[in-house]
């Protein structure tokens, strides 16, 4: 029970040592620290009855996770209490060198050998788009990524989606096979009708072309949905 005349706790100097973010990330590392512990090493300071690790533990509830933190606008984010826009910067940095860290090529390119693995090389950054966008992956003879291209940005829908279009970079880059991929803003991925009309013409066009289309992936928040493995879209 706290005592009437209690000072409130709301900086990270007055945690036990033991307790304090950046303490444990240097006897533990990075790893052992929670989001809100995450959180709170950028935020620094808490604000008044808060520390900074309950600061954290409220936006992650406010925004339900770190995923919500990625999608909100900057203004949503810095008009949170004790926020500000260094605040507000800070942790969209941090978010965005997450996601570069996670697109930033090896020198050995990464090999695509399930929907699991190119699903995971996108998700993180598409999962967290408003609009949809149609991305292509270019694969050469033994199924490692060339590149990624973004093809369109807006409805994904039979009929506003140009064929040619998405084969244009795969002819350029002599890629061999490609994977089709959107996202569906609502983060549900059950692909639609028009999903299974677009992809059915994608692999039609393929064969002729002698590109193999080897997946249409549909994106959604934390979860995603193979055509190819649904048998929807391919002969």
């Amino acid at each position: 029970m706290t005592e009437p005349n209690s000072k409130p706790t709301y900086r990270i100097s007055d945690l036990h040592e033991s307790d304090r973010p950046r303490e444990r990330l240097a006897a533990l590392g990075p790893q052992a620290l929670t989001n809100a512990e995450l959180l709170a090493i950028l935020l620094r300071v808490g604000v008044q009855g808060e520390n900074a690790v309950e600061v954290g533990q409220r936006l992650l509830h406010e925004f339900d996770g770190l995923r919500g933190l990625h999608r909100a606008p900057f203004k949503d984010l810095m008009n949170q209490h004790g926020m500000g826009e260094a605040k507000a910067s800070q942790i969209k940095a941090a978010i965005e060198l997450g996601r570069r860290l996670i697109l930033e090529a090896p020198e050995e390119k990464p090999a695509i050998n399930s929907p699991a693995d190119a699903a995971a090389l996108v998700q993180y950054d598409m999962s967290a788009l408003e609009q949809e966008h149609l991305r292509v992956m270019l694969l050469d003879r033994r199924n490692r990524v060339l590149e990624v291209v973004e093809v369109y940005k807006g409805s994904v829908n039979s009929s506003q989606v140009r064929v040619g279009e998405l084969f244009k970079d795969a002819v350029r880059t002599n890629a061999s096979a490609i994977i089709v991929i959107h996202n569906h803003p609502s983060g549900d991925p059950t692909p639609s009708p028009d999903d299974v009309a677009v992809t059915r013409a994608i692999v039609q066009a393929g064969k002729l072309m002698d590109i193999d289309v080897l997946d249409h992936l549909v994106i959604g928040l934390g979860k995603w949905v193979s055509l190819k493995e649904r048998g929807l879209g391919f002969a």
